[in-house]
C-alpha cells in the first residue's frame, strides 16, 4: 500500500500490509514516538524563534513520519477488524 503523504503518481514508498502486526505496531511506534520526542522538546524550550518559513518547513518535516504512522496504524487497524464487520 502506498504512503498517504507520498506525492508522487509512481509510489515508491509501499508499506507491506501483510507485515506481522507486531512489526507494523513497531514501525508505527517508531515514527510516532520520535515526532512526539521532538514537538515535547520544542514545547518546554524557553525561547524559540517564530520565523513562519522556519516554522513551516519544520512542521512540513515533522507531518512526513506522523502521517507515515497513521498510515501503518490504518494497516493495523484493518488488520484487527473482524472480517464480517
Amino acid at each position: 500500500m502506498p504512503l498517504t503523504g507520498n506525492d508522487c503518481d509512481i509510489p515508491s514508498l509501499l508499506i507491506d500490509t501483510q507485515a506481522p502486526l507486531d512489526v507494523l505496531q513497531q514501525a508505527a511506534a517508531y515514527r510516532i514516538n520520535a515526532v512526539t520526542q521532538l514537538l515535547e522538546n520544542i514545547a518546554f524550550r524557553e525561547e524559540i524563534s517564530s520565523d513562519a518559513v522556519v516554522l513551516h518547513d519544520f512542521a512540513r518535516l515533522l507531518a512526513i513520519p506522523l502521517r507515515d504512522g497513521c498510515d501503518l496504524m490504518d494497516v493495523i487497524g484493518r488488520r484487527i477488524q473482524p472480517s464480517d464487520a
